[in-house]
């Protein structure tokens, strides 16, 4: 019998709430997951470890205490090197493929040429993934059962949240290699914020995300070297009230990078990601929602 690639995870993806219901900010960590189907394993030239090059680890984790001080939380079960969520629907590469993409496949980005498009080619810095890779039919079955069922269920959530308080915030949570902010900086950084330059959002949001992690002591950049990917660019509409903004952690905070196991820092890291996301939600019930139930 055939399994689809929903069925593989139990469930695919993951919404929690607030006891309060529905929240105005929505925290969401969509390349978490770490449940590797073993048909994936099978074809993979990679083992486990290797595959997890690219996952996001623990910032799920890191943010799950988001609920407990009226934020919700979107996070993902199955893992970014099986289907990317933070792409265009169809960015496929056709080096992958034997036989033709769809017309509508988008063959020319630059996450495609990289290897990172919707099913990904590669993970890390460039590591091929197949020995055996997927069929066309196998790819856009992915994208059908898992990848459009995320993108409604995450829609689904900020136009609850927009309707019920009037603004929808959310805040798209990843983590990066330390190596990414390393090379050319004297001064290592520690959180990227990107809000595509701002045009994602009220850049007031991105001011209290930025002052709250400085005040903990956290150095911070804007938009470089991540200016936000495709789910901050197609989910933030400031003049419609939904914002988006992305945050990019540095592993080297939290995580041995070469084993993928938590270092001592990784507690208080998430205890300061929880503070952080407490000002950003009072700042947003105290200052934004007011102005945006008035506007209605």
């Amino acid at each position: 019998m055939n399994i689809s690639p929903a069925e593989r995870f139990d469930p695919p993806f993951v919404l929690d709430l607030p006891d309060s219901g529905p929240a105005a900010v929505v925290f969401n960590s969509p390349h978490s997951g770490s449940v590797y189907p073993q048909a994936l394993l099978d074809a993979s030239r990679l083992d486990r470890l290797g595959l997890r090059r690219s996952e996001d680890v623990d910032v799920d984790v890191l943010f799950d205490g988001v609920m407990k001080i009226g934020g919700s939380l979107m996070r993902v079960k199955f893992p970014r090197a099986y289907v990317d969520v933070n792409r265009e629907p169809y960015e496929l590469d056709p080096r992958m493929f034997n036989g033709r993409l769809p017309l509508f496949a988008n063959t020319q980005s630059l996450r495609v040429a990289s290897g990172l498009g919707t099913v990904p080619r590669t993970v890390g810095e460039g590591y091929d993934i197949y020995h055996t890779p997927p069929t066309i039919e196998e790819a856009l079955e992915r994208i059908e059962t898992l990848y459009k069922p995320y993108h409604r269920a995450l829609s689904r959530a900020l136009l609850t949240a927009q309707r019920r308080h009037g603004i929808a915030v959310l805040i798209d949570c990843h983590s990066m290699p330390s190596a990414a902010v390393s090379r050319s900086d004297r001064l290592p950084c520690d959180v990227v914020i990107g809000d595509r330059f701002g045009t994602s959002t009220d850049p007031a949001i991105s001011d209290c995300i930025e002052t709250s992690l400085r005040n903990m002591g956290y150095n911070v950049a804007r938009n470089r070297p991540y200016a936000g990917g495709f789910i901050t660019e197609h989910y933030g509409h400031p003049a419609a009230d939904v914002h988006a903004v992305q945050i990019e952690i540095n592993r080297g905070l939290y995580l041995d990078e070469r084993r993928i196991e938590r270092l001592h820092g990784f507690d208080g890291l998430k205890d300061d990601m929880t503070r952080m996301a407490h000002d950003v939600i009072a700042f947003v019930d105290s200052e934004l929602k007011p102005f945006a139930l008035a506007a209605e």
